[in-house]
């Protein structure tokens, strides 16, 4: 079993973990950490493939950082060791002895799905032949230029044949006031045959035209057939060649149960995401339940450059990702014993709300941290259930704007719906002024400034989001430094716009600040809480339009 690997560390006064890592969110145990610190040494010596992680500023072909995990296993001899896997490819596409294989290799010499890219290839080939061929791209422009003409004299000729009718109804109404019946008569027939003569020039006109140009669309035609049945070809051969491929992904639990990813995702109407199994934590449990070894524990890291989208920082830990792993893991790890979905658990219950301010319209509270705004899927327990709870004739929405759950601070409450109105209106016309404070890593060269990157959800894995500059919401922040000390820096956030975790979003991200507000679980490291906080607030009061404003200093 050339893939389990025995520590090098001296591991024999540790203790191992009673509960297997729940994969979506966790802290490593101190013997996953160790296996993880064994393959970062690895990293930094190895010679055995060829990848730029970015680290290395010698290499020259494009840098990309990459997710590793190590998985801690205990063999059939109870020896304590672990494996090591790779997310994705490597650039030179080797599969180094150190790393488990992959669940299915679709490259291997003279497999279905070589032969079917082959295929493929060969297609783009041909459509790319056809796309260029001369006549063709002659044939387009004459049609397009004889159609274009065509349809300027044609909206000509319509044009003269609506002036001759107005004319025709001019000449008849003028007629009725001076003709005798008989003259009358005849004008009529004449303006009758007038319009017929229109109508049929107009007719042998489209003719004419058809006649000129349907050589020219003929062969045009031809052309655009061929290129559409090459097109569905391809897309039949893709579709096949991806079905298939997902078949051949097929996953162990414990039980030796096998499932493929058709099987796993079980929705003919959704495909499994791109990169479905080619995640680390799906091999290392493949490589774990085929050769009978039982799971202890285990960690994913990220190793090299921070991707331009997401936020990825060398060396940081991160869960298993939603949309590809989650259906997968639930399979696989059917049966085993997990640690507790700490995402799920209400540790919000002994927080108390405060209220700092109240009137007949109005409420305003100081939210602690890990307590919702509103409801939950998992979670019930929310500011908005506790105030609804205790002011239950109040008319109003009563939520005006939210907070993270893991953010504390002010947050502004309603009883009325017309207060939540012209509150809700402020916060959209950005009269409301308001400032966080929170604690990043590391010192800041600046001592203020503004932050400019648009936002979206990250599809594969919510509730995280990435920086978009095609898709993405426009999101704007201010800050400043309060203070640095103990290399770590306490700065005001005036957040312009309102997007989700827009804040701890442009303090991770490396063209934001690139430093990670302190207890981060999404975008940094995990700590006893996020330090982040609605420090203070000034609008409009939503009747007496007085000014009103509230600050409340964070526990941190």
């Amino acid at each position: 079993m050339k893939h389990f690997q025995h520590f090098k560390t001296d591991i024999s006064e540790i203790e191992l973990p009673a509960k297997f890592t729940f994969p979506f969110y966790y802290e490593p145990s101190l013997i996953a950490k160790i296996a993880a610190k064994e393959l970062q040494e690895y990293l930094e010596n190895q010679t055995d493939f060829e990848h730029n992680f970015g680290l290395n500023e010698t290499q020259t072909d494009l840098p990309i950082g990459k997710m590793f995990g190590v998985l801690v296993v205990k063999n059939e001899k109870n020896e304590i060791g672990y494996l090591a896997a790779f997310s994705g490819k490597l650039a030179d596409k080797s599969l180094p002895e150190k790393f488990v294989p992959p669940v299915f290799n679709m490259r291997t010499e003279g497999s279905f799905y070589i032969k079917g890219e082959l295929e493929i290839d060969e297609i783009n080939r041909q459509l790319s032949l056809l796309k260029k061929d001369k006549n063709y791209n002659k044939l387009k422009k004459s049609v397009k230029k004889i159609t274009e003409t065509i349809a300027e004299d044609l909206a000509l000729q319509r044009k003269k044949m609506r002036l001759s009718k107005k004319d025709r109804k001019l000449r008849k109404k003028n007629a009725q006031a001076t003709l005798n019946d008989s003259d009358f008569n005849n004008l009529i027939k004449k303006l009758t045959q007038e319009s017929y003569n229109d109508q049929f020039f107009y007719k042998e006109l489209v003719e004419y035209y058809d006649l000129k140009i349907k050589k020219n669309r003929l062969e045009l035609i031809n052309f655009e057939e061929k290129i559409a049945s090459l097109k569905t070809a391809r897309k039949e051969k893709s579709n096949y060649l991806q079905q298939t491929l997902f078949s051949k992904y097929a996953f162990l639990n414990q039980q030796k149960e096998l499932k493929n990813l058709l099987d796993i995702f079980n929705n003919p109407a959704i495909k499994p995401p791109a990169g479905a199994g080619e995640c680390a934590a799906p091999k290392l449990l493949q490589y774990a339940f085929l050769n009978n070894l039982t799971p202890i524990s285990m960690s994913e890291f990220w190793w090299g450059i921070s991707p331009n989208s997401a936020i990825r920082k060398h060396k940081n830990y991160y869960p298993a990702c939603q949309s590809r792993c989650k259906p997968i893991l639930a399979h696989m790890l059917e049966g085993v014993e997990m640690d507790a979905n700490l995402l799920i658990e209400n540790v919000s219950e002994e927080k108390e709300l405060e209220i700092i301010y109240e009137d007949d319209v109005l409420l305003v509270v100081n939210k602690p941290a890990e307590l919702l705004s509103v409801p939950g899927k998992e979670i019930t327990d929310s500011v908005y259930t506790r105030i609804k709870e205790k002011y239950p004739n109040a008319t109003g929405p009563l939520i005006v704007h939210r907070l993270d759950m893991a953010t504390s601070g002010i947050l502004l409450l309603t009883k009325t719906k017309e207060a939540n109105k012209t509150l809700q209106s402020q916060f959209i016309n950005r009269t409301i002024k308001k400032r966080y404070i929170a604690l990043l890593e590391g010192n800041l060269t600046e001592k203020k400034g503004e932050i400019n990157l648009p936002l979206r959800v990250d599809l594969d894995d919510r509730p995280r989001q990435l920086v978009c500059f095609e898709h993405g919401k426009n999101a704007v922040t201010e800050w400043e430094i309060i203070e640095q000390k103990n290399n770590t820096t306490r700065v005001y956030f005036y957040p312009i716009t309102g997007r989700t975790h827009q804040l701890r979003v442009h303090a991770a991200h490396k063209d934001g600040l690139n430093s990670p507000i302190i207890g981060d679980d999404l975008y940094g490291t995990k700590k006893n809480r996020l330090h982040l906080h609605a420090e203070f607030i000034e609008f409009l009061h939503p009747t007496s339009r007085d000014k009103m404003s509230f600050s409340i200093k964070p526990n941190f």
